[in-house]
């Protein structure tokens, strides 16, 4: 599948923003080129060789302070992915094979989660247990859980009904045996997708709940909590929001891009691509006559 994706202009762009996004979360703050929580002598200033997206108002270096927030808004957006695919996809790939009290009971337990607001509860579960982006995301990845679930429960139904299946069935192979074997790999197209929007989901999440000041304390820096701060200044510096709603914009852009992509590249239309692509490569073949051998022929 890797190849495929990589095979699109798609998956190419894609997957190289998201690795300058994932470079930024492991190195941000070491790239940082100043103290992101130091404060200055010249609040709100231009950008300038010293800062090159200038400070804020207390004089913080902004490009400091977006490369050191870098890593928090990435972990909490993943923390919301892996959580959500975890709580969902277990339980509706085994929600067809388990009978009818299991798959009764994880419906409307999906149905239940559907229909709460996560932002409410996620404040919730802040005021209970602390102000922590941890518990904001875990409770978060609970909630948009039924997306795995029925994305999961859907392929497996798909695959649960072919006739390999139910001759391992017949023939006395374990539920388990059955899904690590046949299930699974079926399965695994539409949850990459699925994962791949929920990763820029969860950008946008995390950067809701730090633009309003929840699951971190100030003065740590995330891209939401900057992109707040800049807002109550912009008489001074119109521009000073567009560089953290850039790069929240951009990677949740190139996370749906990624998710395009292997949906292009999966199931039926993988097939198609590939059926494709061969087809052209045969039709250049035949159209490119076979050069002469050299000295004619005897």
């Amino acid at each position: 599948m890797v190849r495929r994706v990589l095979s699109l202009a798609t998956g190419r762009i894609a997957l190289a923003v998201l690795t300058v996004i994932a470079v930024l979360a492991l190195f941000g703050p070491l790239l940082a080129p100043q103290n992101p929580l130091a404060t200055g002598d010249h609040p709100l200033a231009t950008a300038s060789g010293a800062h090159w997206l200038g400070t804020d108002y207390l004089g913080r270096d902004v490009l400091s302070r977006l490369l050191d927030g870098s890593r928090v808004s990435v972990l909490g957006s993943l923390e919301v992915a892996f959580t959500a695919l975890a709580i969902g996809a277990v339980p509706g790939i085994l929600s067809v094979h388990l009978g009818r009290v299991f798959e009764w009971v994880t419906l409307r337990l999906a149905d239940t989660l559907v229909a709460l607001p996560f932002l409410l509860f996620a404040v919730a579960v802040i005021a209970l247990l602390g102000n922590g982006l941890s518990q904001a995301m875990l409770v978060t990845g609970a909630l948009v859980s039924p997306l795995f679930y029925r994305v999961a429960r859907a392929a497996t139904l798909a695959v649960a009904r072919s006739p390999y299946v139910e001759a391992a069935i017949v023939s006395g192979a374990s539920i388990g045996w059955v899904v690590r074997r046949h299930v699974w790999a079926k399965v695994l197209p539409p949850i990459a997708v699925a994962l791949a929007q929920t990763v820029g989901v969860g950008f946008v999440i995390v950067s809701s709940l730090t633009f309003l000041g929840i699951g971190v304390q100030p003065p740590a820096p995330t891209w939401g909590g900057l992109l707040a701060s800049d807002l109550g200044y912009l008489s001074h510096q119109p521009w000073a929001p567009l560089a953290p709603a850039l790069l929240i914009m951009v990677t949740v852009w190139a996370c749906n891009l990624l998710a395009d992509a292997i949906r292009d590249v999966s199931g039926e239309a993988g097939r198609a691509l590939v059926n494709t692509r061969k087809a052209r490569a045969n039709r250049r073949r035949e159209a490119d006559p076979a050069p002469a051998p050299a000295g004619g022929v005897r």
